[in-house]
């Protein structure tokens, strides 16, 4: 016989404390709500005990005491083990719960989750989030959610306080395949604001006026004004994403659209250049590097 769980009504659990999930844990503290979380990670532990309710290795604080748990998880593995120990403690106990998976992982993987949730009778959502770290750190955050839209807007209240906006796309999956497509545009317009600023700073303009002044016309995007300071004060060490994470989002594109046939010129131009990122010792370094392989192509400053 299960036991029912001791929920708060402002109660939410965060699993997986990285540089989304952690972001978004002190947003959902700072409002009011009690957050508990979990991440394997001993050092995200630390980071994250003296602002949380709790924090632990496991899953099981979170699902004791949450009736809504959200995922930010870094591969299809880490999914895989979350959903085998809701399965595992869902044994034991009663009551709703409703997991809101906001990582970028194919959708064949969360379609697969969804379905062993399901059979135990917890709701999955399909949440994935447009923005990088820096902007999740200043609750600058897009979610795509999908699924029951009932459920959907039961989460909006809790997404909205660590995020900006949340869009209801549709049915489960729609999410995963809206972040797919900004993530190509992502792919494209990172690489096209190095090539503009260098090939600005070899005109002899300055690089931070060029940021402010393009951002503010037709040639503008969104890369261009948080990845453009970046590339100008050439502060890429501190990661907001890291370019071995990056190389993970690049491969599902690539899968995604020879699934949908869809052909992709730039894109494909595109993925050398972050490979290149990784040849040339940027592997934890923000995505904003790829100004530093674009500037050695030009036989420039290296590093």
């Amino acid at each position: 016989m299960g036991s029912s769980k001791l929920v708060r009504r402002d109660a939410v659990g965060m699993v997986g404390l990285g540089i989304m999930g952690s972001a978004m844990a002190m947003h959902l503290a700072k409002s009011g709500r009690a957050v508990h979380g979990a991440d394997v990670s001993v050092a995200a532990r630390k980071r994250m005990a003296r602002v949380l309710m709790s924090v632990d290795g496991g899953i099981a604080q979170c699902l004791d005491h949450c009736e809504f748990v959200i995922t930010s998880l870094p591969s299809v593995a880490a999914l895989n083990n979350v959903v085998d120990q809701v399965l595992a403690w869902r044994k034991g106990h009663l009551g709703a719960l409703t997991i809101a998976e906001t990582s970028t992982l194919p959708y064949t993987d969360k379609a697969a989750a969804l379905k062993r949730l399901a059979a135990a009778g917890v709701t999955m959502l399909d949440c994935p989030l447009s923005g990088t770290g820096a902007q999740a750190k200043k609750k600058d955050l897009a979610v795509y959610a999908s699924g029951d839209k009932k459920f959907i807007a039961k989460l909006k209240p809790i997404f909205l306080d660590c995020t900006r906006v949340v869009y209801d796309v549709g049915a489960f999956g729609n999410g995963t395949h809206m972040k797919l497509v900004a993530n190509l545009l992502v792919a494209l317009h990172n690489v096209s604001s190095a090539e503009a600023l260098l090939f600005g700073k070899r005109l002899g303009l300055d690089e931070m006026q060029m940021v402010n002044v393009l951002s503010d016309g037709a040639g503008g995007s969104r890369m261009l004004e948080v990845r453009g300071p970046v590339m100008a004060k050439r502060q890429w060490a501190e990661a907001a994403m890291k370019v071995e994470v990056w190389q993970k989002d690049m491969q599902i594109i690539s899968q995604a659209l020879k699934d949908a046939r869809v052909p992709a010129p730039l894109f494909a131009a595109s993925v050398p250049i972050y490979v290149a990122a990784m040849a040339q010792g940027h592997a934890l370094h923000d995505t904003a590097s790829v100004y530093a392989v674009i500037e050695r192509m030009a036989g420039g400053q290296q590093g």
